[in-house]
């Protein structure tokens, strides 16, 4: 056990490189050490707990009865919900089946569920993982310890005109760099939506609406509320066995199981349901954000002003100007990890190298 979770430590560990931003990074480290802890959860409860416990007749044992019922899954009403539990019903969505033609719901997914909330982890840090790949350690090879800001002034100085020498020579050479960036967030956005309707589908469309059925429950009079939760979840379900009888014919068996399992399950999958509204909503914010970026170039002067307040704006003017989205992209990213006095340096003789170099070509 200590073993994974040194392996899941370091495969989240950040690094002091900042190549993303706060939304971008919610995806791959809460939300995934979430998913990976929730999956640890529901793994225990039910490979090492008892994850059903089924009442039945005295000719069937209690081991062969609780694995038939999780193996073969167990199956509600979904007309006993509306019943009045404790004169009509022994519990909502659990009653006899008088009608052979009466509708059956079987529950299959809940066997499936800590595998499925592993995928899902994987899923999320799939963005994240491209985009390492892509950025190939550029921002940390341009950093040159730049972020330390404690190197000897001769160092500092030469460091700092390699990085604007690189800058230069480069100009208008990063816009598939911020290109690569741009898809993988929104591959985020694509990533979270597609996870709500791919778990609508696990749950055999109930998963949408799940959310906002919990909520007006809560606001229901409590007598005559029905809780949304049991009916993907159920607490209480029926399991129908057969066996040979002692006179060779075949037999019925009716089981009623508790699962215990799934009062986890209802608390988990509605927290995600909130956090993954919340997650694609600032998601959908940023994409947003960014196609303003990319169709009015003067935004971008502005967001740099915004989040890098000691830069002269006529420097962030020119800067942008002269470059290109990407080249912008580049820059942003640089000020996120270089020190705050040395990028403002560099901004200002990238600015000035910029302004010279008409008249440098004229001359």
């Amino acid at each position: 056990m200590l073993d994974v979770i040194r392996s899941l430590k370091s495969l989240l560990k950040t690094s002091r490189v900042r190549i993303d931003n706060n939304v971008f990074r919610l995806h791959y480290t809460i939300t995934v050490v979430l998913l990976l802890a929730f999956t640890i959860v529901v793994s225990m409860k039910q490979f090492v707990g008892d994850p059903i416990d089924c009442l039945k007749s005295r000719e069937v044992t209690d081991t062969f009865v609780n694995t038939y019922c999780w193996i073969h899954t167990t199956f509600t009403m979904p007309s006993a919900y509306d019943k009045v539990v404790g004169k009509e019903v022994p519990y909502p969505g659990v009653g006899s089946a008088k009608e052979p033609t009466e509708e059956l719901k079987y529950h299959k997914y809940y066997q499936w569920v800590c595998f499925m909330l592993f995928f899902q982890a994987a899923l999320f840090y799939i963005p994240r993982g491209l985009w390492k790949v892509w950025e190939g350690g550029k921002i940390q090879a341009l950093m040159m310890d730049l972020d330390i800001g404690m190197c000897g002034e001769a160092e500092k100085k030469q460091k700092k005109k390699l990085l604007v020498d690189y800058l230069t020579s480069s100009q208008r050479h990063h816009d598939w760099y911020a290109a690569r960036y741009f898809i993988c967030e929104c591959l985020a956005f694509v990533n979270v939506v597609g996870q709500m309707f791919l778990m609508d589908r696990f749950f055999d469309g109930e998963f949408l609406t799940y959310g906002m059925e919990v909520i007006r429950f809560s606001e229901m009079d409590q007598n005559d509320r029905l809780d949304p939760m049991i009916r993907i979840f159920p607490r209480v379900a029926k399991c129908k066995m057969y066996k040979y009888g002692s006179s060779g014919n075949v037999e019925t068996h009716d089981a009623m199981c508790l699962l215990p399992l799934n009062i986890v399950n209802e608390k988990i999958y509605i927290f995600l349901w909130f956090w993954f509204i919340v997650l694609a909503a600032l998601t959908g914010m940023v994409l947003v954000c960014r196609i303003i970026l990319i169709a009015c170039p003067p935004v971008r002067v502005y967001y740099l002003n915004f989040r890098f307040r000691t830069i002269h704006l006529d420097h962030l003017h020119t800067v942008v100007r002269r470059g290109s989205l990407g080249d912008w992209f580049l820059i942003y990213m640089l000020g996120q990890n270089i020190d705050v006095v040395i990028f403002k340096e560099v901004v200002a003789d990238l600015a000035n190298r910029m302004t010279r170099a008409p008249k440098d070509s004229t001359a």
